[in-house]
């Protein structure tokens, strides 16, 4: 569906790319991975044709739509979310206007036996069936469903675009790619603006996506659950698996102990051939053999080691003071904006080394009460800091709170007092800023250097409270590990927001969950949360329906039965049909993985070239290609049968 062939790119000095090429088919989910700078945003910008490389070329059908979420969009929209939403129905709003304009005409007009008469009657019934192929009837409820997967409520559909934040915006941009279905659909960093139940049901959304997807992210849940390919850029070059992230580090991790492996091996080959030609170069008697020696030396193909970039943050938080057993602790806490209330009658304790996550959807006040907290935000009621408690924070933009014209080393030394001063430099160069890039000034900074340098302040003074919103947003898969793994460490109590499900896990033992202007408290950390509050929502709706059934007092004992053995069966079915997904997919991984051993023979034909002279190979390559065309196309099938199912059920 679309080749990169040999593209090379030539950034600051050196090659961001280097003769890359690859290859993106359909239904392909792809997650782009590499550090920051690696050139992952740079590679989809070229994809979509916004910018240009020195060399290579983009090869794609000219009917191929690619939609394109970037990581910041600006949005001018005047009108209401809904009405900005369903702009990506614009040629079928205007099928549906050239329509209503038809009908009007032909309304109007007497000659019922005319040429132009019987023209417009023809056009209006062209116009009338792409509209309905275009799914003119189902877009409105398509836009209902998409904005209320994101986040949006019914009552923010009619609101101006313009009273919501960037965030949000960027939800609506999104909303648009999905309901234009690109046949690609590219996406960078699409969950730093989405809440947790955004993202899950995002990656729903996407499991049945009908295009090809690739998506930059460094959410590794996100990544495993939406992706079954992964291609890594890294110095100039890429690497591609056939598997999600997770499997990628794996397979990553063994390809290079092979080849190193390999490497020593062969070393250790060549540095034997070339002693026995040094020591036997000067005697006739062995001429030969030395001969024949050196000819072997160099006929072998040098074993070569991918080059793999190790450079990464490293620190540990000082050690915390000790302080009061409780640290934190509110009562009856209330804040509102005006007459928006964003929440009340909070109460908690937060006692020493309490590790704690704040989630909940955008807007319910999470970074509302961080700031109460680290800085005193006005509120009513109480929130009380314990005794000794030293707190550091991370504001959700502390980054853009960095003085754009202080460099690198003049933004920590200002700040930096006592013992600390002498340590500035190696402060910074455990956040990746050696040599020039300490005189750099923040406004040429990109996102992932200034979140990393508004980290490194947090190391200047001890404390024993951290309070972290959203602190793994720009950082990359190994940055934020490296950030996990130093908080686990830290001898402190914590509260940090996130909606990074794979950072929260096993961090954190108890979750706040902001919901509907409450905080309710819950032991465990995020995928115990995650779990109880599916089982409670659905014991919610069975309360609601029980309630309903009292309430009618109409339903006879014969009806609950009938209705009781419908439900047995339809979940005996979605079984079925889950257990035949999962064969299929077991299936396609199969095809798939003999594709790429036949891939790996046709990419070096010198090596195999008694394999590949019968033509055999060649035949099963295509027989391999036709069978994962069949089965692809059975899974989609399932799937369609499962989601109608699942609207049959949910309409009992």
């Amino acid at each position: 569906m679309l080749s990169v062939n040999n593209l090379s790119v030539y950034f600051t000095g050196k090659y961001l790319f280097d003769d890359v090429s690859f290859l993106i088919t359909e239904r392909d989910r792809v997650g782009l991975v590499g550090k920051n700078g690696a050139g992952k945003t740079t590679l989809l910008r070229i994809i979509t044709g916004q910018q240009i490389a020195e060399g290579g070329t983009i090869a794609k059908p000219s009917d191929l739509l690619i939609g394109y979420l970037p990581q910041e969009v600006v949005t001018t929209g005047a009108g209401s979310v809904f009405a900005e939403t369903m702009r990506a129905f614009d040629r079928v709003l205007a099928l549906k206007s050239e329509g209503e304009r038809l009908s009007h005409d032909i309304t109007e007009r007497t000659d019922f036996h005319s040429k132009e008469y019987l023209r417009l009657i023809e056009r209006l019934n062209d116009c009338n069936e792409q509209f309905r192929l275009s799914g003119g009837n189902e877009m409105e409820g398509e836009t209902e469903k998409v904005l209320s997967g994101l986040g949006f409520k019914s009552s923010d559909f009619n609101r101006k675009l313009s009273e919501f934040s960037g965030g949000w915006r960027m939800r609506v941009e999104l909303a648009k790619l999905l309901l234009q279905k690109p046949g690609l659909l590219l996406l960078d960093e699409p969950t730093n603006h989405l809440d947790i139940e955004s993202i899950q049901w995002l990656e729903e959304y996407l499991q049945s996506f009908r295009g090809a997807v690739i998506v930059v992210s460094h959410d590794r849940a996100f990544l495993d659950n939406v992706t079954n390919r992964t291609i890594e850029i890294s110095l100039g070059r890429v690497f591609d698996f056939k598997t999600s992230y997770t499997g990628y580090v794996e397979l990553r991790g063994e390809l290079q102990e092979q080849q190193m492996a390999a490497f020593n091996n062969q070393q250790r080959q060549l540095a034997d051939i070339e002693r026995f030609i040094e020591r036997f170069r000067y005697k006739s008697t062995k001429a030969r053999q030395v001969q024949s020696k050196q000819k072997m030396l160099d006929k072998i193909e040098r074993v070569e080691v991918d080059d793999v970039d190790k450079s990464t943050i490293h620190f540990k938080f000082p050690p915390a003071p000790p302080s009061g057993k409780i640290v934190l602790e509110a009562n009856g806490l209330a804040k509102s904006y005006g007459s928006n209330r964003v929440f009340s009658q909070v109460d908690f304790a937060i006692e020493r080394n309490d590790f704690i996550a704040f989630v909940g959807k955008n807007g319910e006040g999470k970074t509302t009460l961080a700031r109460i907290i680290a800085e005193g935000l006005e509120h009513t009621g109480e929130c009380k800091i314990g005794h000794n408690v030293k707190l550091g924070y991370y504001a959700q933009n502390q980054a853009d709170l960095l003085d754009p014209d202080r460099t690198v080393f003049q933004t920590i030394d200002d700040i930096a007092v006592g013992d600390i001063r002498p340590k500035v430099r190696s402060i910074l160069g455990s956040f990746l800023f050696g040599g020039e890039d300490i005189d750099k000034k923040v406004k040429v900074l990109s996102g992932g250097e200034k979140s990393r340098l508004a980290l490194a302040k947090l190391l200047l003074s001890p404390v024993n409270l951290l309070v972290l919103d959203e602190p793994t947003n720009h950082l990359d898969m190994m940055s934020k590990d490296i950030l996990k793994n130093a908080l686990l460490m830290f001898d402190g109590t914590l509260i940090v927001v996130s909606h990074d499900r794979d950072f929260l896990q096993g961090l954190t033992d108890k979750v706040f969950e902001f919901r509907d202007g409450h905080v309710k408290q819950h032991i465990g950390d995020i995928y115990d949360f995650l779990e109880k509050r599916r089982l409670h929502t659905l014991d919610q709706l069975n309360i609601q329906r029980l309630n309903a059934r009292n309430n009618e007092g109409s339903e006879s004992v014969s009806q609950q039965k009938v209705n009781y053995e419908k439900k047995k069966l339809l979940e005996k079915e979605l079984r079925k049909v889950t257990s035949r997904i999962e064969k299929s997919e077991a299936e396609i991984h199969r095809i798939e993985t003999s594709i790429g051993e036949i891939d790996r023979y046709l990419a070096q034909p010198e090596k195999h070239a008694a394999e590949l002279a019968d033509g055999t190979i060649y035949n099963r390559y295509e027989a391999l290609k036709e069978s994962l065309k069949a089965e692809m196309d059975n899974w989609e099938l399932l799937h369609f049968e499962l989601e109608e199912m699942k609207s049959g059920f949910a309409g009992d």
